[in-house]
């Protein structure tokens, strides 16, 4: 019998043909007797959750609701997830461009949205869950995982712009320190054509996207104790102080750094 909190994670490794594209797989496994909720703030990736167990209450921007298998779109404010008894699963983090390129559709659709598989338009998604919960460990379910992308790959019609490629990848290098101006000016397109493509490739425009990945690499530091104090961390990350750093934390994470802390421990 599992007891009050019990939990297993299984980290692995996608094929080297979906660099670039997909992040990591995690399989999961857990069990509390109580109810668990989580704040999962806004950060430069997709989540895709292919549910192996009962669904999983999400609180966020797209309003409640209950789904088993979805896929979490960039957002640019916190999502709340909550479950009791248990959860199993695997999750897949995605590259916002890896998630344009394996769906083909326009990111703002996905936009601070959790659709659900079979809401897609995906058939390779929608009955993947299924295959995975017939194999009878992690590493098989990790292959027939790496198997099911690469076919989508194969067949997938849509590239990102390369434009639109390395403005990603210099934000996300630089966790959002450079400017659109910039951006603009390397890439040799007007910041409007900049803002439009970038928008449709990334779903975020990319100041929103560069005040996320910011954010991101803060909580990072807090999270990991590495960066020192708030007032440290505001400044290593470019914020102007301690106060800036909290209002965006109240408007991405929707809570302090502090009550962000508070809540992992």
């Amino acid at each position: 019998m599992p007891g009050p909190w019990d939990q297993e994670y299984v980290l692995g490794r996608p094929h080297r043909a979906l660099a670039g594209l997909v992040l990591r797989y995690q399989g999961y496994r857990e069990f509390s007797s109580t109810a668990l909720r989580r704040r999962q703030p806004p950060a430069g990736s997709c989540t895709l959750i292919l549910g192996l167990g009962p669904p999983l209450r999400l609180f966020g921007p797209a309003g409640p609701t209950a789904p088993t298998s979805f896929l979490a779109g960039m957002h640019d404010a916190a999502v709340i997830t909550e479950f009791t008894g248990a959860q199993h699963g695997l999750q897949v983090d995605l590259t916002p461009l890896g998630t344009y390129t394996l769906l083909g559709r326009p990111m703002p659709e996905l936009t601070n949205r959790v659709p659900r598989l079979d809401e897609l338009d995906a058939p390779a998604l929608a009955g993947l869950p299924e295959r995975l919960a017939a194999e009878p460990d992690w590493p098989r379910r990790f292959a027939r995982l790496d198997a099911a992308l690469l076919t989508i790959l194969d067949a997938a019609r849509r590239r990102p712009d390369p434009e639109v490629g390395w403005a990603w990848r210099e934000l996300a290098r630089t966790a959002g320190a450079v400017g659109v101006a910039r951006l603009a000016e390397e890439t040799g397109w007007s910041r409007r054509h900049l803002l439009t493509r970038f928008r449709t490739q990334v779903g975020l425009a990319p100041k929103v996207a560069g005040r996320v990945l910011r954010f991101q690499r803060a909580a990072g530091l807090l999270v990991a104790g590495t960066g020192g104090t708030i007032a440290d961390v505001a400044a290593t990350c470019g914020y102007a102080d301690h106060a800036h750093l909290d209002r965006e934390f109240r408007a991405l994470a929707g809570c302090t750094p502090s009550a962000f802390l508070a809540e992992l421990s």
